[in-house]
């Protein structure tokens, strides 16, 4: 197994903006890559992201950055990476913390003390459903509102696990109309939580 992954971009001592742990301190690895294609990535990977940042980095350059208790990898999509496993083992082995966000669309045997945010995306490109496991492994479900049709999209799966908390993001470049939405959602769905991604309010990365 390389003890190396290509990188996005890495920051350190940030705040983590969506969900859950909104507000707490973290730092973030962004891992290259995402097959996906949602149109509103915020990372650029709408298209591939065939000309953004990508450096191999080694394990050991990555954790002499860490500064955060808790470290958060993201995408492009994590689980596309074999060496994803080691990486987290290696980070926890530094006595922290670990979150991944992920579309759920792939999948590796990972530590059972990791935090996996679950933001599909099967609804934006129909070739890329959730790994069915993913639904009940998730510790939260993040729905990226852009037409409040979301919900209903999803709601067979919403269920399997009513332990698992979902919450609700406007997404950000329309977020005159799917803010507004959202709260009429929240309306709906009491249960569910509001995700305002605090980082872009405050201009942190």
């Amino acid at each position: 197994m390389r003890l190396e992954i290509p990188v996005h971009e890495t920051f350190q001592s940030t705040i983590q903006g969506e969900g859950y742990w909104a507000g707490t301190p973290v730092d973030f690895i962004r891992l290259a890559g995402c097959p996906v294609g949602c149109p509103w990535c915020d990372t650029g990977y709408a298209n591939g992201g065939m000309n953004l940042p990508r450096q191999v980095r080694s394990f050991q350059d990555l954790i002499t950055e860490l500064r955060s208790p808790r470290v958060v990898i993201s995408g492009g999509e994590p689980f596309i990476y074999a060496q994803l496993p080691a990486l987290i083992n290696t980070i926890e082995a530094t006595g922290r913390s670990v979150s991944i966000e992920t579309s759920g669309s792939f999948w590796q045997d990972i530590s059972n003390s990791v935090w996996v945010t679950l933001s599909p995306k099967h609804h934006v490109n129909w070739k890329y459903p959730v790994v069915e496991f993913m639904w009940k492994r998730a510790s939260e479900i993040k729905l990226v509102i852009e037409t409040g049709k979301e919900l209903e999209f999803y709601a067979e799966y919403l269920t399997l696990n009513p332990q698992i908390p979902v919450f609700l993001q406007p997404e950000w470049t329309q977020r005159d109309r799917t803010f507004p939405l959202v709260l009429d959602l929240l309306k709906q769905f009491p249960h569910y939580r509001l995700s305002v991604q605090l980082h872009k309010y405050l201009n942190v990365p």
